[in-house]
């Protein structure tokens, strides 16, 4: 089809307009200042509820000395290192992943690791754990196990992140819940219904996002954000639902499932960092070096390849990726993500990492860094106005998510099923994520079917050395529980 030359756009200039332009590339990769900050304030939005959340698991772990950590003081140094981390990985590597608390390794911390040790020990090793990912990474080793992973893997990754982003986004808000049974062990919202109000603003906010989006209006995820949360605050001021856990009550079904929207009393609060710098090493000696190497060695397989997988299903939805799945600034990236590590435990907030939520940014135009500037100062601001984070119900962020899911599964269309050698280790990566909520055990689970189904299926020769360590070491990862027993 030809258009006539009334109807042709001018032609556009490739040559930036500003130095702010040149450093972040925005013009080159097709964005706009506009798209960058609606992307940065979708993403923070989207994963405000991290300030709130990462306190409650990880206040909620007794450490072996009895001790807890504060619920303010954890809210404060959460949204510090996220903010901090966020631009600091927006400026050297200059792309739209924004960072936050790793979940998965906060309640790894919480349940696992503080029945053995204390609290700064048990961010001892967090740190101890982000020092071997950098130096991993500042090596090259982690670039060259990034670049061994087959294309078809990648994009099964990224199309199992979509699944299990969306599956987030489900339970958060009610839509998927555990029936507590053996089998069915998920149902449909309350014994088989959607039988709460804040499920069906869920439903109502994915709708109205979903159809901004088909439309492609400019800022449509934020549009549904913003609707949806307005339409939460009126719905809690007339029928005043409350929270589903009240801290002095029985369990509300009918109520929110993380935070009340409504205004709060107090708009600012002084941030509380006593918890930085809290750090210990002496987990070696009250546990054994062996334990604590296992320990260790899981941190680190947790945060590797969840991140890695992060970043593989991010570039390619913000098609910054290339033929091989490589997007740019790979190396700076990876330094930075391991960085995140040793942040987590010097503020005691966890392991930060890219976070998946960053593509809901990503689907509103985000390309570049420029994006997490804006999450990351908001980030910060939040220390001051913690209590405006709750103001957005998980439920309604949830309707992004899910939205964000679908336009990360559009990726399956490039894997080719032909041979069945592709497709079971493909369909393990995909499914195995969502249903064992773990971006790391796809991976896994990916990676030991490839080398194991494609090697005695007479193509070994194609397989990459380091993937064939690499799946070694996840099955060890699988079977540390056994091993930790048999050392004792």
């Amino acid at each position: 089809m030809t258009t006539s030359a009334t109807n042709e756009a001018p032609p556009r200039s490739d040559k930036p307009a500003s130095r702010l332009d040149r450093f972040f590339e925005i013009t080159k990769r097709g964005s706009s200042v506009g798209a960058e900050l609606r992307g940065g304030v979708v993403t923070f939005v989207t994963m405000a509820y991290i300030v709130i959340l990462n306190p409650i698991i990880l206040s909620g772990g007794t450490d072996v000395a009895g001790d807890q950590l504060g619920f303010a003081q954890v809210a404060a140094v959460t949204a510090l290192t996220a903010g901090v981390m966020t631009i600091l990985f927006g400026l050297v590597a200059r792309l739209p992943f924004a960072f936050a608390a790793g979940l998965g390794i906060n309640s790894f911390l919480a349940v696992s690791v503080v029945g053995q040790v204390t609290w700064p020990e048990a961010m001892g090793l967090v740190l101890i754990n982000g020092l071997i990912i950098v130096l991993l990474a500042a090596t090259g080793l982690r670039r060259l196990i990034f670049e061994a992973v087959p294309l078809q893997l990648k994009l099964a990754i990224t199309v199992g992140i979509g699944l299990f982003i969306a599956f987030i986004g489900l339970v958060d808000a009610g839509f998927v819940t555990a029936t507590g049974l053996g089998s069915p062990p998920v149902g449909l919202g309350e014994n088989g219904s959607i039988a709460t109000v804040p499920t069906l603003i869920f439903v109502l906010t994915l709708v109205l996002t979903g159809i901004l989006v088909a439309r492609k209006v400019k800022g449509a995820i934020l549009i549904g954000l913003l609707s949806g949360t307005v339409v939460a605050i009126l719905v809690e001021a007339i029928w005043n639902l409350g929270p589903k856990f009240p801290a002095d009550a029985e369990p509300n079904p009918a109520g929110w499932g993380l935070s009340v929207p409504e205004l709060p009393a107090s708009w600012v609060s002084l941030p509380d960092l006593s918890l930085v710098g809290q750090v210990g090493f002496g987990s070696f000696e009250r546990i054994g070096v062996l334990a604590a190497l296992m320990l260790v060695f899981t941190l680190v397989f947790t945060n590797f390849f969840d991140a890695m997988g992060t970043m593989t299903g991010l570039s390619r939805e913000a098609g910054l990726a290339d033929a091989k799945g490589d997007f740019p600034r790979l190396r700076s990236a990876l330094i930075v993500e391991g960085v995140g590590a040793v942040a987590g435990g010097f503020t005691s907030s966890s392991s930060n990492t890219v976070f998946i939520e960053s593509g809901s940014g990503i689907g509103e135009g985000a390309r570049t860094g420029l994006a997490n500037l804006v999450t990351g100062g908001l980030f910060l601001l939040a220390m001051f106005f913690t209590p405006l984070t709750s103001i957005v119900p998980s439920e309604v962020a949830a309707a992004a998510l899910v939205v964000v899911g679908a336009l990360m599964m559009a990726q399956i269309k490039d894997i080719d099923f032909s041979e069945f050698s592709v497709l079971l280790p493909v369909f393990l990566t995909i499914t195995v994520m969502p249903l064992t909520y773990s971006i790391a055990n796809g991976i896994g689970a990916g990676f030991i079917s490839w080398v194991l189904i494609r090697s005695l299926s007479g193509k070994a020769r194609g397989i990459s050395p380091l993937l064939w360590i690499v799946a070694a070491g996840f099955l060890v990862y699988f079977v540390r529980g056994p091993i930790e027993s048999l050392f004792g």
